[in-house]
């Protein structure tokens, strides 16, 4: 499920940062590399935000870990204001094309697609 910009906890930051980078989401069909991507940058935000625990082990392999939950709207909400605040700090300007900090804001848009956060 897509989700609308106007819709979430209002004063949320991930409203408006769903407003202005969601559409880009449009763009996997035709950019598999952009798909690859924003997924190592979701994979990024993810591993920052949600403990990792160690999970079973399969036969023949070794230790692994694996995240302790799903990522939450108010976490991600956090993390958006940082790096933001960041850009801010650094005078960042949207680039045309994809940069790093479109790449990781793109990919916030997608793990708030894919966790549904903007409509709990």
């Amino acid at each position: 499920m897509d989700a609308l910009p106007h819709s979430g906890p209002p004063g949320c930051p991930l409203v408006g940062l769903a407003a202005t980078y969601m559409s880009r989401l449009s763009e996997f069909p035709f950019e598999p590399g952009l798909v690859a991507a924003v997924d190592q940058h979701a994979a990024a935000v993810r591993d920052a935000l949600v403990p990792l625990v160690p999970a079973p082990r399969r036969p023949g392999q070794g230790p692994r870990e694996e995240p302790a939950g799903m990522v939450r709207r108010e976490d991600l909400a956090d993390y958006v204001l940082g790096f933001t605040d960041w850009l801010s700090e650094i005078d960042w300007t949207e680039p045309v094309g994809y940069d790093f900090a479109t790449l990781r804001l793109t990919a916030v848009c997608w793990l708030i697609r894919e966790h549904d956060l903007l409509a709990r």
